[in-house]
């Protein structure tokens, strides 16, 4: 993830925000590569953290409840909080003071885009702070009153990649590029597929995982890769039964193997026991791909927490 320095920025300060208004906001999880699709695909979940920002005369408040609750900052440090910040200074407004309640239930550094989420979040709220009249009649950007190629171009400049975040700020499966700009589109997904991730207690760091991987590959393997690559998008919308050979890649999995045994291992039982299993994102979570009769017959794995899961929606701002 590079630097809040990516943001582009509006001039200091700005229009202020009304002391007392409040946005709520859900933004999902999201698996991003699927294997082979490496920083390209991306799948939200429908599992969420929610979020409630509330403008207060100074000072910052940040209130955590479920995952990273002992851990995460209280201060103008914390991710979301200074994502939003930055977010309402590229709208040219201003919080004089601000309150940050989240009910976190998304795993850190668990490959299941947690830092994508609280990017989203914080920008989320920022667009509806900002443009709150708009926001509230969902005049601006779509029916629910977010501009989501301005969410997905600022929280690419964050994250410095855009599958976690298009998948978050758009929700199904998602294909992201760049260059020039970035864009994401949605593409069809089976009504009949399904999800289970399986959760290790142990996290790997996103930069672990990426300084793993080599800068060059052997072209046979590109190639193979990218035929896999395109496979899945058919599977995903109309072909499930496809899913265990549309899921296999040449190009981080193997690299990130040592990082992650445990998740290495468990990928390898269940590929040969017929079954699309994925590191998810960085890892080291596993994601499994099938019906819901597929997903249904999956059993407990020792030493990981089990999410029976569905594909999800995009972030929403959440109405009283």
């Amino acid at each position: 993830m590079v630097g809040l320095a990516g943001l582009r920025s509006g001039r200091p300060g700005g229009v202020p925000v009304p002391v007392g208004t409040r946005v709520r906001v859900r933004v999902p999880a999201t698996s991003a590569n699927l294997g082979p699709g490496f920083d390209a695909l991306g799948l939200a979940l429908d599992w969420v953290d929610e979020l409630e920002f509330e403008v207060i005369e100074d000072g910052v408040r940040v209130e955590v409840t479920g995952e990273g609750a002992d851990s995460l900052p209280r201060d103008e440090s914390h991710l979301i909080v200074s994502t939003l910040r930055n977010g309402l200074a590229a709208l040219h407004a201003e919080a004089p003071g601000l309150v940050l309640r989240a009910h976190n239930t998304i795993p850190h550094s668990r490959g299941l885009g947690s830092s994508a989420a609280a990017i989203v979040a914080g920008l989320a709220g920022a667009w509806a702070l900002a443009r709150r009249d708009e926001s509230a009649a969902g005049r601006v950007g779509d029916r629910r009153g977010l501009d989501r190629q301005w969410l997905l171009e600022q929280a690419t400049a964050i994250e410095g990649h855009a599958d976690n975040v298009a998948a978050a700020v758009l929700g199904g499966f998602v294909i992201s590029w760049t260059v020039p700009g970035v864009r994401a589109v949605t593409a069809r997904v089976d009504p009949g597929v399904r999800a289970m991730a399986y959760v290790p207690a142990r996290p790997v760091s996103t930069r672990s995982a990426r300084g793993a991987l080599p800068k060059l590959v052997p072209h046979a393997e590109a190639a193979l890769n990218s035929g896999r690559a395109a496979l899945l998008v058919h599977a995903l919308a109309a072909a499930p039964e496809l899913l265990l050979p549309a899921t296999q890649e040449w190009l981080h999995q193997g690299y990130r193997a040592d990082l992650m045994p445990e998740s290495t291992e468990l990928i390898g039982r269940l590929r040969a026991a017929g079954h699309a299993a994925v590191v998810s994102g960085a890892g080291p979570t596993v994601l499994v791909l099938g019906t819901e009769a597929e997903i249904a017959a999956l059993e407990p794995e020792p030493g990981f927490r089990e999410y029976r899961l569905r594909p999800g929606a995009g972030v929403s701002l959440v109405r009283d």
